[in-house]
């Protein structure tokens, strides 16, 4: 990235890691204003990919609304995301899991779960 534009984006960055990683069930806590007044909005479902670096990164969240498949790109700096949280964690294998789009029903949202998690379920 240009240095100048690093330079001047670099007050709007979170210094945090990355708020999850591809494969995680997570739920996005936004701001959402309709006219004067202001509301949390939740978005949940999974982490299909993680795209970018800096000011520009962002995360693409997927579900299942009736029987439809949704996705919203959420950037990871935005002052709209309140906070997202996560779900349950994942075994990922990949780096983007743009295959649970071909998927139907209960498959869609199938991601292999952490050894540990399984345990306690």
């Amino acid at each position: 990235m240009n240095p100048i534009i690093k330079e001047i984006t670099a007050h709007q960055v979170k210094h945090a890691k990355a708020p999850c990683k591809v494969g995680d069930g997570v739920r996005v806590h936004t701001k959402v204003r309709e006219g004067d007044k202001e509301r949390v909005q939740v978005f949940a479902g999974v982490v299909i990919a993680l795209k970018g670096s800096g000011i520009h990164q962002t995360f693409t969240v997927r579900r299942i609304s009736y029987g439809e498949g949704v996705e919203k790109v959420f950037p990871v700096n935005s002052p709209n995301v309140e906070k997202v949280e996560i779900e349950r964690n994942s075994e990922n294998v990949r780096a983007r899991l743009y295959f649970l789009r071909d998927r139907k029903g209960k498959a869609a949202m199938a991601v292999k779960v952490k050894k540990y998690e399984k345990a306690k379920a």
